[in-house]
């Protein structure tokens, strides 16, 4: 017999689990509601271990639910914050193009930024540039007044704070282990006992892909987890950055390159890269799992996208290893940098959705299926876009589940 039942169960206290189950007890107060996250504390992962950033909209696809919803979401988030008291800062950030082959990208994310409905964006030449950022390097840019920064684990704990004040329950420490169908409800095995519950919405980030499979789902897609790594510029040199510094992204990949990002609570990270991770939670280079690596490996899909864009991954593996490679790719925004400048940081691991065809999943995606709800590729912004985000898995949830 099951130790409780709930009407609805979140899998994953990570920022988009707490949105949604925040506004599942906001909409729904007279239904339980129980979210459960295996670690000692929420956002332990992936909302806690990124750059703070409050994404404006401008890199992404127009009409994409990133698109849409980042930019709804970056002024919400900015409204939470100055509501609750909460870490943030509006400082804008430069994109930079150093070359001039980069140019024509950096127009089209200028014309992509003013599709998505981002005002007061600037096309800037080398001196409007430096007139923002003087120590940046670069021949055009494009400022982006709208970009801020935030703490997104505190943002996180004051959802899950709003959720047990709005009558849910959040219990960390739970880690699940099985899910069991019997007729119209869903067995939650965990290693703190078994709930029983209408419903289940999988917001299990790295491992949302083994809870659905755990369900009894065949999701196509498999999460492969990419590291990201981060130096801090010493305290003496903080000064040469004045808010954010980007480059202009490659656009076969989702990931922005290396930065410059100016911290809400003091101080300036540099980074991250973005390396394979031989293990889901693989915050560092020793850190390894045969299962985790043999499922990747084994994943059609990975060895068509390695196969594709191996030099590539080579070359963000050299900068992993190589401090003098990563001083080098940040010299190309900041030329004054050196190699004592930098101090080694922590990292992220981001987890990024892969199609069978080895093509990387571009947007969110969400499956409903047998009174569930799996949310299979939420990477960045999802940070910024978590209230809409969570208010949208609720309309989803709502309408597949009949509530």
């Amino acid at each position: 017999m099951p130790d409780q039942r709930f009407d609805i169960v979140v899998i994953g206290g990570g920022i988009v689990g707490l949105s949604t189950a925040m506004h599942f007890t906001r909409r729904f107060p007279h239904l339980q509601l129980l979210l459960v996250e295996k670690e000692a504390g929420v956002a332990r992962h992936q909302s806690g271990h990124n750059s703070g950033v409050i994404h404006s909209g401008i890199y992404y696809k127009p009409g994409s639910l990133k698109a849409r919803l980042c930019v709804e979401g970056a002024a919400a988030m900015v409204e939470f914050c100055r509501e609750h008291n909460l870490p943030h800062q509006v400082c804008g950030k430069l994109i930079v193009a150093t070359t001039e082959e980069e140019i024509p990208a950096l127009h089209a994310l200028f014309e992509r930024g003013q599709t998505n409905g981002l005002s007061g964006l600037r096309l800037l030449d080398a001196t409007e540039l430096r007139d923002l950022e003087p120590h940046c390097g670069g021949l055009r840019g494009v400022h982006v007044p709208a970009t801020g920064i935030t703490d997104y684990a505190a943002v996180s704990q004051k959802y899950a704070e709003l959720v047990t004040a709005q009558g849910g329950s959040v219990q960390t420490g739970t880690e699940v282990t099985g899910l069991v169908r019997l007729g119209s409800e869903t067995v939650v095995e965990t290693n703190r006992g078994t709930f029983s519950t209408h419903h289940v919405i999988n917001c299990a980030g790295l491992h949302s892909d083994r809870v659905s499979r755990m369900a009894g789902q065949k999701p196509e897609v498999m999460i492969v987890p990419f590291r990201g790594e981060y130096y801090d510029l010493v305290p003496e040199k903080e000064h040469l950055v004045r808010a954010l510094i980007y480059p202009v992204p490659d656009p076969q990949f989702p990931f922005l390159g290396v930065h410059f990002t100016r911290r809400v609570h003091g101080g300036v990270d540099a980074g991250p890269n973005a390396v394979l991770a031989f293990k889901r939670e693989g915050y560092r280079h020793s850190d390894f799992s045969l299962r985790d690596t043999a499922e990747t490996l084994g994943f059609r899909g990975f060895r068509r996208m390695a196969a594709k864009h191996w030099r590539h991954g080579a070359g963000e593996f050299y900068r992993s290893f190589s401090k003098r490679a990563f001083v080098k790719a940040l010299q190309r925004l900041l030329p004054e940098i050196q190699s004592a400048d930098l101090v080694a940081d922590g990292a992220g691991v981001r987890a990024q959705a892969l199609n069978p065809d080895g093509s990387l999943v571009d947007d969110f995606r969400f499956v409903c299926a047998d009174n569930m709800l799996h949310v299979y590729n939420v990477p960045s912004p999802a940070a910024t876009a978590s209230l809409p985000i969570g208010r949208m898995i609720v309309q989803m949830a709502a309408e597949g589940f009949g509530l």
